[in-house]
């Protein structure tokens, strides 16, 4: 048994207790298992199916013991990355269609300038103009292409942020036993 004893001092060292509170909980360990083994007791009627995997055994009760923080419960872990899911999805939506509205050009403005005699003459708007007739020029645009830019700059601003929170969040979300082999 002191072979399931070093592997979890390695796990503690590996999650970080202070040297002092490890030693202290291995020697317990190894008391507990001891006296069990004086007594006829197997391991595995002591631990459970623990016996079968130290790293876990050593977290969790590295984690009772308040040594190391609690892993997320299970109904938070879940409900963060339907919050995530929904955020992300939101995002990918307005940035299609930004992209839609964009490309489409929809909605068209016409703008109509007539020219009379009697009024000020002003220069014909930017644009290729479509003459109609004598004295009047028509000319066709989107007026919503400043906004559709803006809507576009801002999901991807918000993709940008929601991969970001996946990052996090999945780095957050590891056991601590997730780790690399001791």
């Amino acid at each position: 048994m002191s072979d399931f004893v070093e592997q979890c001092r390695r796990e503690w060292k590996r999650l970080g207790v202070p040297d002092p509170v490890a030693e202290e909980m291995a020697a317990d360990l190894a008391t507990d298992l001891g006296e069990a083994a004086a007594e006829g007791m197997s391991a595995e009627a002591l631990l459970g199916s623990s016996v079968f995997d130290p790293r876990s055994f050593a977290a969790s009760w590295a984690a009772e013991r308040g040594v190391i923080p609690v892993p997320p419960t299970r109904g938070r872990a879940r409900r963060r990355p339907l919050v995530l899911v929904g955020f992300t999805v939101l995002a990918a939506i307005t940035l299609v269609v930004a992209a839609a509205l964009l490309v489409t050009g929809e909605p068209r403005l016409t703008v109509v300038a007539s020219r009379t005699t009697h009024a000020r003459v002003l220069p014909p708007p930017a644009g290729p103009p479509v003459p109609t007739g004598p004295s009047q020029t028509v000319l066709h645009t989107s007026a919503s292409a400043p906004v559709e830019w803006i809507l576009l700059i801002i999901a991807l601003v918000a993709l940008g942020f929601a991969a970001w929170l996946w990052s996090n969040w999945s780095s957050d979300s590891r056991p601590p036993s997730a780790g690399a082999a001791a």
